[in-house]
């Protein structure tokens, strides 16, 4: 494949890397690694190193607009990125010990997650009554934010605390060692275990991928496995696709996204346990 081929398919495939990653707040690492490794033939370190860039400019291009419009919760995201950053300089020094092999095996395993755990919140459903959490009302993590798609303010407390602390460390690791944004784990954490609604699920999510990426990036730096020839077209696909995505979460029914996506997630998935199930 030519230079100018590899740039051009890279950067489509980072643009709806983008736009999925922010409508759903998983980073768009679970498009760009596949189609890297899959399609393009890229090693796998160099993939990831370019979806832990990918990860930062999806950050940075929905972050904005999610926290303008008080979805975003600033509260909870800065508590739970000590857990996840922490995991993430953990993940990315476990990386350079594992063979390909167990990388892609792993990876697979975490996109067939991913499917499931979106099957699961195919339909929306906000609890009224939550667990009273002392740590949560120490710091005030609970807030509320104007649901457009229904036309009024939406009021939610915060709960388990401690437990999200431990799941986003898991995350975080997850998020090092694999390249991506860990958001198929940090929702579900955050919407099932915290009770946070979906939709600052994904927003809080969105903002703290791109600090997640950003503490394991140094990493792959420091070991050149980041590549810019491959990771500036993937950076700028993304942060197109990412702020499109941004202005699009308030207008599509989010059940039909993921619905879609978990058709996607299961093929990759399967490929990539296929792969490195006969690395050779």
């Amino acid at each position: 494949m030519t230079p100018v081929a590899f740039t051009l398919w890279s950067f489509g495939a980072s643009i709806v890397a983008g736009v999925v990653g922010s409508l759903l707040g998983l980073g768009g690492g679970i498009i760009v690694i596949p189609v890297l490794t899959l399609l393009l033939g890229v090693p796998i370190h160099y993939a990831i190193g370019a979806s832990i860039v990918c990860i930062i400019a999806t950050s940075s291009g929905a972050a904005a607009g999610y926290v303008r419009e008080r979805m975003t919760n600033l509260r909870v995201a800065m508590l739970l990125e000590i857990g996840t950053t922490s995991g993430a300089i953990s993940g990315a020094v476990i990386a350079g010990v594992i063979s390909p092999r167990w990388l892609f095996i792993i990876f697979g395993l975490v996109l067939g997650y991913s499917a499931l755990a979106m099957f699961r919140k195919r339909h929306e459903i906000t609890a009224e009554v939550v667990p009273p959490d002392r740590m949560s009302d120490r710091f005030k993590l609970h807030g509320s934010y104007y649901d457009e798609a229904i036309g009024r303010e939406i009021s939610y407390r915060v709960t388990r605390a401690p437990l999200g602390l431990v799941l986003m460390y898991i995350a975080g690791v997850v998020s090092g060692l694999l390249g991506i944004g860990s958001g198929s784990l940090k929702v579900p954490a955050m919407d099932l275990g915290m009770r946070l609604p979906i939709k600052v699920s994904t927003a809080t999510s969105n903002f703290m991928i791109g600090v997640t990426g950003a503490a394991s990036a140094g990493v792959y730096f420091s070991r050149g496995e980041i590549n810019p020839f491959i990771a500036a077209p993937v950076a700028a696909g993304v942060l197109l696709g990412a702020w499109a995505g941004s202005h699009l979460l308030g207008r599509l029914q989010g059940k039909w996204i993921r619905l879609l996506f978990v058709v996607v997630l299961l093929w990759v998935s399967a490929q990539m346990l296929w792969k490195g199930t006969f690395w050779r």
